[in-house]
């Protein structure tokens, strides 16, 4: 905390001098490093001015917007905090593209190296979402041909990286697809798709290339908001401990 008001400080210092309208040559005098860690001493009157806010703060992060009598990890091809994350997308995702693009999102994808960390069970507190989605990332719904989605499914036969979906299922045996199913369904190649993931898998993040084929659609809302919501929306959290990806003899 003292590092933090220390450069907090430093930044309206700068800021201050920024403001000076003309440029003088000062006496340069040989300055010294200083070192920043424990030793130093807090400034008590920073502290003063910004205590209010850090209170106001740590009121609202601490704040319970939900309860889980379950761990909510993410380990494993299934994870339950995947999981529910990855519904989660879906359901935000469906409900804007039902308002806006009279159309419904038929699955969602997001990355399991976006999900920080876990959340044990108990009282869900706000600040437990900024720490399980630190980054702004946004909702995308990529529209895609049905013949597209082959890459998709390629890429976790490939990989067999465990990034959570909803509404997906894909099995493999020894790293070949052997069943590939959207909403329960056979994919029709002549239909149109639409998948909500974040901005940064839609751009191509996790080397998801696949991606590129579709047509980009933005929402507007950002995933860790999302997520609030809907943690909210459910005062007890039940993750789905459905199979969603099944990778049969990996290794």
């Amino acid at each position: 905390m003292k590092n933090k008001f220390l450069l907090i400080g430093i930044a309206l210092v700068s800021l201050i001098a920024c403001k000076t309208t003309s440029l003088q040559v000062a006496n340069v005098q040989t300055q010294k490093n200083i070192s920043i860690n424990n030793e130093l001493k807090n400034d008590e009157e920073f502290v003063k001015v910004i205590e209010p806010y850090k209170q106001k703060l740590d009121r609202e992060m601490n704040q319970k917007i939900s309860h889980t009598s379950v761990d909510l990890t993410k380990q494993g091809d299934n994870s339950n905090l995947g999981n529910l994350l990855a519904d989660y997308t879906f359901d935000g995702a469906n409900e804007w593209a039902k308002s806006n693009l009279k159309k419904e999102v038929d699955a969602a994808l997001i990355n399991i190296g976006g999900i920080r960390t876990t959340i044990g069970k108990g009282d869900i507190l706000l600040k437990s979402i900024f720490e399980v989605m630190p980054f702004e990332n946004e909702v995308i719904i990529v529209k895609m041909k049905g013949t597209d989605l082959q890459g998709l499914f390629d890429y976790y036969a490939k990989t067999q990286v465990n990034n959570p979906v909803s509404h997906l299922y894909i099995e493999t045996q020894n790293g070949q697809l052997s069943r590939t199913l959207i909403n329960g369904k056979a994919v029709n190649p002549n239909q149109d798709y639409y998948i909500a993931t974040s901005d940064y898998l839609a751009l191509g993040g996790d080397n998801m290339k696949f991606f590129a084929k579709g047509e980009m659609i933005p929402t507007g809302i950002k995933l860790r908001d999302l997520f609030i919501d809907y943690f909210k929306k459910n005062p007890e959290v039940i993750p789905n401990t459905d199979v969603r990806l099944n990778f049969i003899g990996k290794k």
